[in-house]
């Protein structure tokens, strides 16, 4: 039976980063992964151009763009390795890269850049990868793991899960991460689709779904008072609902059978343009809405008040104060969402109060947790693999630490 010093199972964005960092410290590495494929959610994400990190990522206050039980668990790992870190890592390696907007940073190639840095990384620890290798059991016995795998037994004095969530399981995603949580007697907090497309009635949406491929700029909002969360993004009209930037970041807010609520016109004061074209213009509503919505969205709106379907200057005024609320305030109730499949991320996982803030390591000796199977996700917009990257280098660190203590 072989030993190691640390065995990661999960060959994905944390997975890898972080035997990289333990096989340059010193530690003897094994990576496991089910699949043949490494880092498949690098591959798809951001397009083809994975969306490494964001700049704008505020690691004393968490909280800001991470959401769990306790959002600032991650406030350790987040300010010890922070997006600037990263990006001298990726500079090094010679990839270049922009940024979009709001902080987020692409490589200006492809996704497959970081991909190949993961593994020039952990090639240059001497980390040795079995893959696809399935993980058939675990045990735990005089300190030490023992894993039944496809390619025979191994033990381990660490074992890192760096299997991810739900999310996506046509490139592999599964709960075996959770799975071994439980077995060893960790808690788990409740999973269920994040970043994810939102979906409604087939009746009540009928007259949007024409609007299908239409995306906008809007201000969107769920939650009340203090729990009330809003965005400024794009939003994208789909046959079965509402997608795109906006949609993904309040889906991790939004609770089964809440509102969601909507500005479609957020950079303009509706009522007062509306009401001075009806002093000046003599064409149809549609028309002059038009000029301030993308005309299909006004042709869905007018189409459904005959009032609407007037020239501007015969529609009431009190019609015309209705329309401009209806598109300002537009407020509907999802009946649910398109689930793991299209979800970016899952939310909850292992829950933070069995995990160290500082090391990763659960209550249970020798067992640690990175990446997205714990009950920490981030925003849209590089956030979630920032917490990938700082949850393996803590744990890497604290690796090194217990196998050569100073």
């Amino acid at each position: 039976m072989t030993q190691w010093d640390a065995v990661i199972v999960g060959a994905g964005a944390a997975g890898l980063f972080c035997a990289g960092v333990a096989g340059q410290l010193g530690l003897k590495v094994l990576v496991l992964d089910h699949s043949d494929k490494v880092a498949e959610k690098i591959r798809i994400s951001g397009g083809g151009r994975c969306n490494f990190t964001n700049r704008n990522l505020d690691p004393s206050a968490p909280q800001k763009h991470f959401i769990g039980q306790n959002p600032h668990f991650c406030r350790s790992a987040l300010s010890r390795y922070t997006p600037q870190a990263f990006i001298t890592l990726v500079q090094k390696h010679g990839i270049a890269f922009h940024e979009k907007h709001k902080g987020q940073l692409f490589c200006d190639h492809s996704a497959e850049d970081i991909i190949r840095m993961l593994l020039v990384e952990c090639d240059a620890g001497g980390v040795t990868r079995w893959q696809p290798c399935s993980v058939k059991a675990v045990r735990h016995c005089d300190g030490l793991y023992e894993l039944d795998t496809d390619r025979g037994p191994v033990q381990t004095r660490a074992l890192v899960v760096a299997t991810g969530g739900l999310s996506i399981p046509k490139i592999g995603a599964t709960g075996w991460g959770y799975d071994i949580a439980s077995q060893f007697g960790l808690r788990l907090v409740e999973r269920r689709p994040g970043l994810v497309p939102l979906t409604f009635d087939g009746q009540a949406w009928a007259p949007y779904a024409q609007l299908a491929g239409l995306a906008l700029p809007v201000g969107i909002e769920t939650g009340e008072k203090k729990a009330r969360m809003h965005f400024d993004e794009d939003l994208l009209f789909t046959h079965r609902g509402l997608s795109g930037p906006a949609v993904l970041q309040i889906s991790s807010y939004w609770q089964d059978s809440a509102p969601i609520r909507l500005n479609l016109t957020p950079d303009v004061d509706l009522p007062e343009r509306l009401q001075d074209a009806k002093q000046r213009s003599r064409k149809l509503l549609v028309n002059e809405l038009a000029q301030l919505v993308p005309n299909r969205l006004a042709e869905a709106w007018t189409g459904q008040n005959p009032l609407w379907q007037r020239p501007v200057a015969e529609v009431p005024d009190k019609a015309l104060t209705q329309l401009a609320e209806a598109l300002s305030r537009w407020s509907l109730v999802p009946t649910g969402s398109e689930g793991y499949k299209k979800a970016e991320v899952t939310l909850g996982g292992v829950d933070t109060r069995d995990l160290s803030s500082q090391t990763l390591e659960s209550k249970q000796p020798g067992l640690y947790f990175i990446g997205e199977v714990v009950d920490v996700t981030g925003w849209l917009g590089g956030y979630n693999f920032q917490w990938a990257w700082a949850s393996a280098h803590a744990c890497a660190q604290a690796l090194a630490q217990q196998n050569h203590p100073a």
